[in-house]
């Protein structure tokens, strides 16, 4: 891509705040974006070749949404942490086994993509996040859910294909959590805590695909509870 056409996109992102570059083959943040740190409110870099994302990105103030899918992500720095006005984190198939230890800092953040990643737990760092309302953390290699979960705010928990065998019934105590789904993982039934059905806010659990048939779930005690949750909410969306 030459400087011309990089120019006018700049340019355009200058007057309305979003800059847009996907599936260019750029191997780096570009640099001359340092020049809009208070322009701009969305960054998409989707489906290119960076493989560092440069301290720099914390100097965005009023980034609102940054889209970093497909890359070459292994870590993010710091400094992402500072961005206070971050609502929207895309970065669906990187190579991302850990999230910085200040990401809590986000405190605007509501929607956290990170599908496709090589992340091997949950990221306690999530709990400190008040306002998140979606987090993909589907497609990695989490192989248990730990007890830090209970504090997690989110509303929607999406687990599906990764590992895990075991969750800590602190997931039955997360205060806003209405869909989980854990599809196509390694859980036997007796790894499911019955406290998922019988005493939580989750209306919609979604766990086809592990070790064991979605019949034996009517079964456990608890299961009638769930379904009038799940009922009275579908009659809410119907």
């Amino acid at each position: 891509m030459g400087n011309s056409a990089l120019k006018a996109h700049l340019e355009t992102a200058q007057k309305t705040g979003v800059f847009q570059l996907t599936g260019k083959g750029l191997t780096e943040f570009p640099e001359d974006l340092q020049k809009l740190t208070s322009n701009l409110r969305t960054i998409d870099l989707s489906n290119n070749k960076i493989e560092l994302l440069p301290p720099v990105i914390g100097k965005f103030s009023i980034l609102k949404s940054l889209a970093l899918n497909n890359n070459k992500l292994t870590a993010l720095p710091e400094e992402l942490c500072k961005l206070k006005k971050l609502e929207t984190l895309h970065l669906n198939g990187n190579h991302l086994r850990q999230l910085p230890a200040a990401f809590g800092q986000l405190s605007a953040l509501k929607t956290l993509s990170l599908s496709g990643n090589q992340l091997q737990t949950v990221p306690s760092q999530l709990c400190g996040l008040r306002h998140l309302d979606v987090v993909d953390l589907s497609k990695n290699k989490i192989q248990n859910v730990p007890d830090t979960v209970g504090e997690l705010q989110a509303i929607e928990l999406n687990l599906n294909q990764n590992q895990i065998s075991q969750i800590s019934v602190q997931i039955s105590h997360c205060p806003r959590l209405k869909v989980l789904r854990l599809e196509e993982n390694c859980l036997e039934l007796s790894m499911l805590p019955e406290s998922i059905l019988s005493d939580s806010q989750i209306s919609l659990l979604a766990v086809e695909g592990n070790l064991f048939e979605i019949k034996k779930l009517r079964e456990l005690e608890g299961y009638d509870k769930y379904m009038e949750r799940f009922t009275a909410t579908k009659k809410k969306f119907a």
